[in-house]
């Protein structure tokens, strides 16, 4: 996780130590052959949903091993705190909009092979943040 914490504090030009942020990594398995339409509908759509719902995009990650390069995504998202990150789910999720792009891009048959992975983490004090 070390990464995460190094790169995050990098990018955004500030001591991510100080502004009590909470990140979230999370791990994507698709069906075969509908990785493509996850990262369609995450370029098209999702990102700019989370962001309308305080979501902060971090980075996002296809993996380069045999086993997971066709199936996974990995990415990281951050919130203001853990409250904040439990009311932006909230809003998402029933966002209309959000509906919209679901079911459309699952139009064709199910995306996801279960349900994401995901795991909240804080810096610690003695990660970088340069």
């Amino acid at each position: 996780m070390y990464f995460v914490a190094f790169w995050s504090g990098a990018s955004l030009g500030q001591d991510p130590k100080a502004n009590g942020r909470v990140y979230e990594l999370r791990t994507y398995t698709t069906l075969p052959g509908r990785l493509p339409a996850l990262s369609n509908r995450f370029a098209q759509h999702t990102m700019k949903l989370f962001e309308k719902h305080g979501i902060r995009n971090e980075m996002y990650w296809i993996p380069t091993d045999d086993a997971r390069k066709d199936n996974t995504l990995i990415y990281v998202l951050s919130h203001e705190s853990q409250d904040a990150a439990d009311k932006s789910w909230k809003a998402f999720q029933a966002d209309p909009d959000w509906i919209k792009v679901r079911d459309a891009s699952e139009a064709d048959g199910k995306i996801l092979a279960k349900a994401p992975d995901r795991v909240f983490m804080r810096l610690t004090d003695f990660s970088s943040g340069r």
